[in-house]
């Protein structure tokens, strides 16, 4: 094992806080310096998050958060994943002739949940107020950010779609017509006044510190944030991926019916550690399967940077995505009895006896309590491109290289992830959050509020009868998967990552080079990393891929070799290619002392940790 690392693991005793930006991790840990605890530090570091990192989140997205409270010793779920409209309907879907859920556009939209999570954190575990916990995104962007690199890609891969067709979006992104260069100062002065006004109609309502949360609230989902947003999608038709001019099904009752929702996590064990993740709405509980199956593969046996190891990780997560795709969801067909049957032990056992020495090549979803799994039409895919428009992008956020020099390149098409945020203050309360949604290419801005309203429902099925069905007040199966663990039932570990379908591949991989095989935080997040396409996608156009993996070049020749003459298809990328982890982690030493901890990804040169 490698004692290298890109930078330090940070340890202090104060605070630490972790995240995928470095103004996001800065902001949070200047509201632990002021006094602030956990969940105020998470809240302003979030917005700023928003502000930010435009092509990954917005104020029109969500975020599930998974808390530590440490006063009341007790672990938390907050769904800040809003549901489907009233309207939105697999039949009205296919109405309108269509197999899936477009992946941009006004269609997709579900109810724009992060706001209304956020707020019910700092409202019941906070200490600062509203107008406090947003200024710094304020500030950004009423003065002005740092555009990075990556914003400007993803401005630059859909400037023909603003310019033609989402020119709200242009007057935001490409004001004058002109792209924006890379590290310039940006300003979004426009979403600055809307957080603005929702701060001087709350003060104006109310007079207590929760009082002008929940006015807030009222602003955004009763007030004229839900106004503006009715009368934009029920007004407007804009292009999306099926080529052609819609309007949105968001309306102003999907918005005021809805709340967040708060319940315990679910765990798994794994020896001293208990892992939590979200429930059945979000692809947390792939994490936990992976785990539960591992226990009885001799993991421990297997170094992280050899093929063994590898191989037995990569075997486990076709098997919870298999299940994922078979059994998870919210919809009224989901099954909380066969839910819970998928995270127990005897299931993860029996499951692990499909980890063999060579690699699965069709999907395997499981057979809890004796049920037969129905799957989506997994052909879908092919049927909707053949006929789709992804000229301008498609449901996952999307980059296009640019030039070295003046005169742009041949055109170059990535995708991207989201967003993550990691928090611990003195006290011990612990947050890990992962907000994504509305970010600048998912929809056009609502130009009354200067920013874009999430494509979430794009991840539900319109095959009727399955457990991620598109279903009316029903939230979509999210991506999106926050993590927290205690040790010997203490609070411990915060972490997550960006990635979609990655999330949950690159945390349990993360998490057993730390618990298992003794790498610090750094280290575990620097090691050489890798994902696997052994599913249905859950972004549009949801393509089936079986049996890919794609490895960092950092691992040895010898590696690649062994995987491949297990039967896996490889892929190698570039060397730093893989995960978006951060990490933060306290514990007790001898003397009783708090120490915490902190790490964040070095990848694209952009996440950072910090703490004292």
């Amino acid at each position: 094992m490698s004692s290298f690392t890109t930078r330090p693991e940070i340890v202090g005793t104060f605070g630490v806080t972790a995240s995928t930006h470095w103004l996001a991790t800065q902001t949070a840990m200047g509201v632990l310096e002021r006094g602030g605890n956990a969940f105020d530090a998470a809240v302003a570091g979030g917005f700023v998050l928003q502000v930010v990192e435009p092509h990954l989140n917005g104020p029109g997205g969500e975020v599930p958060i998974l808390l530590w409270d440490e006063k009341a010793r007790r672990m938390q779920s907050i769904c800040g994943q809003g549901s489907a409209p009233a309207l939105a309907s697999a039949s009205q879907f296919r109405s309108m002739g269509f197999e899936q859920v477009p992946g941009i556009g006004l269609l997709p939209a579900t109810v724009p949940g992060a706001f209304g999570a956020w707020l019910t954190m700092l409202r019941d575990h906070g200490t600062w107020s509203l107008a406090e916990v947003l200024a710094p995104a304020i500030g950004y962007a009423r003065d002005g950010f740092p555009l990075i690199p990556r914003a400007v890609q993803a401005i630059f891969a859909v400037q023909d779609l603003f310019r033609e067709h989402w020119t709200s979006s242009a007057a935001v992104w490409m004001p004058g017509g002109q792209l924006p260069k890379p590290g310039a100062l940006w300003r979004l002065p426009q979403l600055a006044t809307t957080y603005e006004r929702i701060i001087e109609t709350a003060q104006s309502s109310a007079t207590t510190r929760t009082g002008v949360i929940d006015a807030a609230l009222q602003c955004w989902y009763r007030g004229f944030v839900a106004k503006s947003i009715d009368h934009y999608y029920s007004t407007e038709s804009v292009r999306d991926t099926s080529g052609e001019r819609h309007s949105g099904l968001l309306r102003y009752d999907d918005m005021a019916q809805w709340t967040p929702t708060i319940d315990q996590p679910i765990t798994v064990d794994w020896g001293r550690y208990t892992l939590a993740k979200c429930g059945f709405w979000s692809q947390g509980p792939a994490f936990l399967q992976q785990i539960g199956m591992l226990k009885h593969c001799q993991i421990e046996q297997h170094a992280p940077h050899t093929a063994g190891f590898v191989h037995r990780v990569t075997e486990a997560t076709k098997l919870a995505m298999a299940d994922r795709m078979a059994w998870y969801g919210a919809s009224p067909n989901a099954s909380p009895e066969l839910q819970k049957r998928l995270l127990s032990d005897d299931y993860l056992r029996e499951r692990s006896a499909g980890i063999g020495a060579h690699a699965q090549t069709e999907l395997n979803p499981g057979a809890p309590n004796g049920m037969t799994a129905r799957w989506p039409d997994l052909d879908v895919a092919r049927r909707t491109l053949l006929t789709a428009d992804t000229r301008f992008g498609i449901g996952e956020p999307t980059f296009a290289a640019l030039p070295p020099v003046e005169q742009w390149l041949e055109r170059e098409v990535f995708v991207g992830d989201t967003c993550h945020i990691d928090v611990i203050d003195r006290h011990g309360n612990m947050v890990s959050a992962t907000p994504s949604g509305g970010w600048l290419s998912s929809s056009p801005v609502v130009p009354e509020l200067g920013f874009s309203i999430n494509t979430r429902l794009q991840m539900t099925w319109l095959d009727e009868g399955l457990p991620n069905t598109v279903t009316p007040g029903v939230p979509p199966c999210t991506t999106l998967s926050p993590s927290l663990a205690l040790r010997d039932g203490e609070p411990y570990m915060a972490f997550g990552t960006p990635g979609g379908d990655q999330q949950d591949q690159w945390s349990p991989a993360f998490f057993l080079r730390h618990a298992v095989h003794g790498m610090n935080l750094q280290e575990a997040i620097d090691a050489p990393a890798w994902h696997v396409d052994h599913f249905p996608a859950s972004f549009w156009p949801r393509k089936t891929t079986l049996n890919q993996i794609t490895l960092e070049s950092r691992f040895a020749p010898e590696v690649v070799d062994e995987l491949r003459a297990a039967g896996h298809t490889v892929k190698v990328g570039e060397p730093w290619s893989e995960s978006r982890m951060s990490a933060c982690t306290q514990e007790r030493d001898a003397q009783g002392r708090l120490v915490l901890r902190a790490a964040a990804n070095p990848r694209g040169m952009q996440g950072y940790a910090t703490g004292r």
